[in-house]
């Protein structure tokens, strides 16, 4: 369950609480906020975008550089740290990896399938 709070008059986002919410809790939180206050019931579940059918849908078009793109940002992570996770790789190798500038080794493929746990055939042929 996910309960919103809106900000009046903006219906910016004030806060969220997620999870399972408490009765008395969201009895306080529709009694203070009002209208404010959006309740969804439905939660919704993380996917891994490699196992939806869009993925397989456009996967031909896409190439080791952006499931190396996908994998870092999906994670979080700044080209930087996976630069430095990947052993002093510079920011500018992985954007020039990203982009196809640069191919991908297999040994830094091999370091990427274990940093993102994911097969290393992703980051050698895109798949």
């Amino acid at each position: 369950m996910l309960a919103v709070v809106k900000k009046p008059h903006t219906k910016k986002t004030l806060f969220e609480i997620k999870g399972e919410i408490p009765s008395h809790v969201l009895q306080y939180l529709q009694k203070e906020f009002g209208q404010d206050v959006e309740v969804v019931t439905e939660d919704e579940e993380t996917v891994n975008i490699f196992e939806t059918d869009w993925f397989h849908n456009i996967q031909k078009q896409i190439t080791p550089g952006d499931i190396l793109r996908i994998s870092r940002e999906n994670a979080n992570m700044t080209q930087s740290e996976l630069g430095e996770k990947l052993g002093k790789v510079t920011r500018q190798k992985v954007s020039d990896m990203e982009h196809n500038r640069r191919s991908i080794s297999k040994d830094i493929a091999k370091k990427l399938s274990q940093i993102f746990n994911v097969p290393i055939e992703r980051f050698l042929f895109g798949i």
